[in-house]
């Protein structure tokens, strides 16, 4: 199988992606594949790419943007060529944080309470922004671009001083904005494998920021966090953890893998943040570290994803 890895890009999160891509072309190699570096900046210079190449598949290491977003999936269907990970239509809504918070409420996914803020300023439902100062100073809250991963724009406030500096950081990098009620507690990840009812968590992974939060820094430099899989956690709070994972991985119609963020409350409630369909592949990422735990060493990792997501796409275009 020639696998051509797609990554790069020009979203803001372009430093994780080469990471990524880099990670990944060692490890499918290690894997016994045929590898092509597919570093690029455009979707115009990925898709030339690929029509020349005319690999296996694409080995999708681009995270944010057109990427991530269900764009660069669905030209790729188009032109008939597998990739991995989930169809254009799950990636589009995993990528809208809104849209993934209404399908989660509506399969009865535990997410904490948001609200849009557009590019005018005000919040949906005519929510004043002296509400939501209200909210924090209560309770927190987190700031967010609606369409951006990585950590990338957001800011969690413990007062209302600097709502309008937040909005305006996550505006910088997403027309819509979202206003989410900080949940305290445990900062995990799961791994989720598959798709619909086939669909099984790995181990939970639990987070430790050295930082005060779990940032952008605290994400990709290494040693500004500490990771214990499998999280220290009962057999009960990790079943519902691992049952919110996979139900939030299900409600978007993801398959081959995802990665599902959530916190935990104090009171041992999971709640899901968001759902990567792209996750990072780096040296600190999530899903190579529970992957590990389930036994299975990064090569073999992506040998799984490669070979699932080529049979993923068979099943999608019906051959």
């Amino acid at each position: 199988m020639r696998i051509f890895v797609a990554y790069g890009g020009n979203s803001p999160e372009r430093e994780v992606s080469l990471n990524s891509g880099k990670a990944v072309l060692e490890g499918l190699k290690e894997a016994g594949f045929t590898v092509i570096d597919g570093c690029v900046e455009t979707p115009g210079e990925l898709l030339e790419r690929v029509r020349s190449e005319n690999p296996s598949l694409v080995f999708i290491a681009l995270h944010g943007g057109w990427g991530e977003d269900g764009r660069i999936q669905s030209a790729l269907e188009l032109m008939g060529i597998p990739y991995t990970g989930s169809g254009p239509q799950a990636c589009t809504l995993a990528m809208d944080k809104t849209v993934s918070k209404m399908l989660f409420e509506k399969r009865g996914v535990p997410t904490p309470w948001a609200v849009e803020i557009g590019p005018d300023g005000a919040a949906e439902g005519n929510i004043p922004l002296e509400r939501l100062r209200d909210i924090a100073t209560a309770q927190g809250l987190v700031v967010k671009p609606c369409c951006s991963g990585s950590t990338v724009g957001v800011t969690i406030l413990k007062s209302g001083d600097g709502l309008e500096d937040a909005i305006r950081v996550a505006a910088s990098y997403s027309e819509r904005v979202l206003a989410e009620a900080y949940i305290p507690g445990k900062e995990l990840t799961v791994a989720v494998w598959g798709e619909g009812k086939s669909a099984f968590a790995l181990p939970v992974i639990e987070i430790r920021p050295r930082l005060a939060f779990y940032t952008y820094e605290a994400k990709y430099t290494p040693g500004s966090s500490e990771y214990l899989c499998p999280a220290p956690l009962d057999a009960d709070t990790a079943a519902r953890v691992e049952a919110a994972a996979v139900g939030a991985h299900r409600a978007l119609g993801c398959q081959v893998y995802s990665r599902v963020d959530l916190r935990l409350s104090p009171e041992g409630k999971p709640f899901v943040l968001e759902v990567n369909t792209a996750p990072g592949m780096t040296g600190t990422s999530l899903v190579p570290k529970a992957g590990r735990a389930a036994g299975w060493e990064f090569p073999e990792l992506l040998a799984r994803i490669a070979k699932s997501s080529a049979e993923a796409v068979r099943d999608r275009s019906g051959k």
